[in-house]
């Protein structure tokens, strides 16, 4: 029975690494067309999103590193350290990126300042609003199954990542259509609570705590 444990596990760990290389290609392509559809259509929203697929590239690798080196044999504590890493980097950057786009968009409510139609970005905020919480489902299930926190917390990324995504959609919808100056920004804001509760829950993480979140849903 531990052989095959062992066995059921090892397959497990290898479908980690195989999850984590799918959504570090993904991240790439999202960060590429968020990032410069953003800067051509002047959107916070969508220049925003590109930065957090940048912090979800960042902590996928860590975690592909996390994952291979335990698919290698690493011993307990390495992967215990590699994980604590991937926390702290997910969260610190999380918080960061809180910061930005609190502080841009209200600079561009202040001078009145909206973003131009982007059709990319509509298309680009479709496909992740699918993507995305298969990728968080998959990544929380494995984690559960290899009993990795990491890899949980970065599934619950993914799933801020497709809430950035539906909120994204929306405003870039109502400001093609209704032509709406400050949507861009108010989608933005939107966005931060998400970012923020990620954020402090990866950090609580890393600090050790058992449930970041204080209501269990870390282990989901």
């Amino acid at each position: 029975m531990a052989t095959a444990q062992a066995g059921s596990h090892t397959t497990s760990v290898r479908k980690g690494v195989n999850i984590e290389i799918v959504s570090i290609i993904w991240m790439v392509i999202e960060a590429v067309v968020a990032i410069g559809s953003g800067i051509v259509a002047h959107s916070i929203a969508l220049t925003a999103f590109g930065a957090d697929s940048i912090i979800e590239l960042v902590a996928g690798g860590v975690l592909l590193w996390r994952l291979t080196i335990e698919a290698r044999g690493a011993s307990l504590a390495r992967v215990k350290r590699a994980e604590k890493t991937s926390s702290w980097v997910v969260g610190i950057a999380l918080l960061c990126l809180a910061a930005y786009i609190v502080v841009v968009s209200l600079v561009k409510l202040f001078t009145h300042q909206g973003a131009e139609t982007s059709f990319t970005g509509i298309g680009l905020a479709i496909a992740s609003g699918i993507i995305m919480p298969y990728l968080s489902r998959t990544k929380k299930r494995i984690g559960s199954e290899i009993g990795s926190k990491a890899l949980r917390s970065d599934g619950s990324c993914s799933m801020v990542c497709a809430y950035m995504s539906w909120i994204l959609l929306a405003g870039v919808i109502l400001t093609a259509l209704l032509g709406w100056w400050w949507i861009d920004a108010i989608a933005a804001l939107a966005l931060v609570y998400y970012v923020v509760k990620e954020g402090w829950e990866a950090v609580q993480e890393a600090r050790g705590k058992e449930d970041a979140c204080g209501c269990g849903c870390c282990h989901d």
